[in-house]
């Protein structure tokens, strides 16, 4: 822990590095929904995509043998859970504007106590049950609930994404004891493309040149997002990079604005630094108890 603590600026850039190259990403997914590519696909390239990038830099690093493993079984699982989480988090990009779907994102820490409460049996105080609150009174700000200012579907997308990334950040923490990020990443990609493989069928269509490339681009930023995210937790721990996860909304909302017109309305505004403080209150809680892996920690493999 302490080699992590000793470059805690420099962690923070990567960190805020990997929220441009997350931002870029969900904005790519977005265009590409709007030119008929359909999300299980989309997962399925950006996953497929990454294994061969994976082992080039395996084998030009020496460090092959990391991908060896004897919890192919877990791996399995977790991945599983995971592109789900992504096709919801994809889906959610494609059907709300960028802000918004970034904002339910910020969900997460909140569903990882209710989690740890109601399925882990984990002894949960009055600090994080308010966080709790907190984030799900601000949700009930963003989404306006009976005036219909967001797609419901994008809505149920965005939320579930958030409560299923707080569910694999538990088989990450589980992983994480045993095995090393890049060995997650390389086998979340495995399963994550044979997942979605047999969707194909029935979502794919023909693509131009412009299509391909955006697919390609979504595999490049993600797997981007994902290396830094790693770099950034061998210079400083979650707790203190974390903070960088919310400069993802400033990215967003710029992509936003300059590509389809588009600024939060006065409800956004208002209910994300709601639920921005809780996420980060749930952030400040789990390091001060000392438990480890906090459950924001998910978006470093998701």
């Amino acid at each position: 822990m302490n080699e992590r603590l000793e470059r805690p600026l420099f962690g923070n850039f990567l960190r805020a590095c990997a929220m441009v190259l997350l931002a870029t990403m969900f904005m790519l997914v977005k265009i590409a929904g709007e030119t008929g590519l359909a999300a299980p696909e989309v997962i399925f390239w950006r996953q497929s995509l990454s294994i061969p990038t994976l082992l080039l830099v395996l084998l030009a690093s020496g460090h092959i043998r990391m991908l060896r493993t004897t919890r192919i079984g877990s791996h399995a699982r977790r991945s599983l859970l995971g592109t789900l989480g992504l096709l919801c988090t994809v889906s959610a990009a494609m059907l709300l504007p960028l802000a918004e779907a970034t904002t339910l994102s910020f969900t997460t820490p909140i569903f990882a106590v209710i989690i740890s409460a109601l399925i882990k049996r984990q002894q949960v105080g009055p600090w994080r049950w308010s966080a709790v609150a907190l984030g799900f009174a601000g949700v009930l700000i963003v989404t306006q609930p009976g005036h219909e200012p967001v797609s419901p579907l994008g809505l149920v997308a965005g939320l579930s994404a958030g409560c299923i990334t707080a569910a694999v950040s538990f088989q990450i923490r589980d992983l994480s004891r045993t095995e090393a990020p890049v060995t997650c990443a390389f086998w979340f990609a495995v399963f994550g493309a044979l997942a979605t493989a047999p969707l194909l069928p029935f979502v794919a269509t023909r693509h131009d040149p412009a299509q391909w490339a955006l697919l390609a681009a979504i595999s490049v930023s993600g797997l981007g997002a994902q290396l830094l995210l790693t770099a950034a937790l061998r210079q400083a721990s979650v707790a203190t990079v974390v903070v960088m996860d919310y400069t993802m909304l400033i990215w967003s909302t710029l992509y936003g604005w300059a590509l389809w017109n588009h600024l939060p309305p006065l409800a956004t505004w208002l209910g994300t630094p709601l639920i921005i403080a809780a996420s980060l209150l749930v952030t400040w809680r789990e390091y001060r108890l000392a438990r480890g892996i906090t459950p924001v920690s998910a978006l470093e493999e998701d």
